[in-house]
């Protein structure tokens, strides 16, 4: 029995939930794929899925054995581009995960476009706001913000500076007023995303030596764990939102969402990092798309001065050095 293809089988049933499908994938029928299937769970004294007419559905023992042999495809992978290496083949799947918001409005886009560059390499996009573990998830590469812990066996590399401002619709503006400073907010609608640490509900800003601090009031605020569904509220006019300038720069540009007091920054701006597994081997098509990355989030800082309500205000924008890996803080959403 081909074992390595019947594992290669067996994880890609799990993944497409058909084994019909899963053999067409790798130029099986129906028939011969189920049956290697069979073959494998025997060899293995396991049952691996449970079959109904309707659906396959991975056993206790299966997801087990999805994780260990998902990881040793992947390992055997990193093996023949780590031998390609030298001749800087750029192919193969690369499995990314980031935030909804920004995954949606800026990222699918840059991976058409690396796409377009190196047309053998395929995307397997996570896209959450909540905590993620890059070794169960099997991930190649992590956006996120913020930097790992001292003791994560993550390597971090800065990719920019993750500004975020207050912004609302003109619609909405153009109904309540513009609020003067943060204490003025107080007599405005609010939109608070929530993680899993609690509500992000206290907004500091600072403003040359000054520095303001304001609690939105949960009790009179919409309130959802989904930066998709902030955006998409604020879009509709019900309230301000405090927004990464990733997640809303389309919307700047098209007239959707307004800055509000762009005077004032907010205190607590993190880091935006690409978050890797230590310990493993970076294949060429994982450097290529790190390097696309850099080059991509470099050439939008730079034109963030032209984002309508953006260019009066003081604070310089940071461009990073994204060169040099880091280790530090708990990356927020990873």
């Amino acid at each position: 029995m081909d074992r390595l293809g019947d594992i290669r089988l067996f994880v890609e049933a799990a993944q497409a939930g058909s084994i019909t499908a899963a053999g067409r994938r790798l130029g099986l029928t129906p028939a011969a794929a189920s049956a290697r299937l069979a073959k494998l769970e025997a060899a293995l004294c396991t049952r691996l899925f449970e079959r109904t007419t309707r659906q396959l559905r991975l056993t206790d023992e299966g997801r087990i054995y999805l994780r260990h042999a998902t990881q040793a495809l992947q390992a055997l992978d990193d093996a023949e581009a780590a031998l390609q290496a030298g001749r800087n083949v750029v192919r193969g799947k690369i499995r990314v995960s980031t935030t909804s918001d920004f995954g949606r409005n800026m990222l699918i886009g840059w991976l058409d476009e690396f796409n377009a560059l190196y047309p053998d390499v395929t995307f397997a996009l996570s896209l959450a706001d909540s905590v993620s573990n890059l070794l169960q998830d099997d991930i190649d590469i992590a956006i996120r913000f913020g930097t790992p812990r001292e003791d994560s066996s993550l390597v971090a590399r800065r990719l920019a500076t993750n500004r975020r401002v207050l912004v609302a619709s003109p619609e909405y503006l153009a109904r309540h007023g513009t609020p003067a400073s943060p204490a003025d907010l107080a007599r405005f609608h609010c939109i608070v995303l929530v993680i899993a640490s609690g509500p992000l509900n206290e907004w500091t800003f600072v403003r040359g030596a000054q520095s303001e601090s304001y609690t939105v009031p949960l009790e009179a605020s919409r309130e959802t764990n989904d930066g998709a569904v902030t955006r998409t509220w604020a879009i509709g006019g019900y309230g301000i939102a405090l927004k990464s300038l990733w997640d809303i720069d389309a919307d700047l540009r098209a007239g959707r969402l307004q800055v509000v007091l762009p005077e004032w920054r907010h205190a607590s701006d993190t880091p935006l990092t690409a978050l890797f597994h230590g310990n493993r081997y970076r294949p060429p098509r994982v450097r290529a798309l790190l390097d696309f990355l850099i080059e991509r989030f470099a050439h939008v800082e730079r034109h963030w001065v032209e984002l309508p309500g953006l260019a009066a205000a003081s604070p310089e924008l940071d461009v990073p050095d994204a060169r040099s890996p880091s280790r530090g803080r708990q990356p927020e959403g990873l």
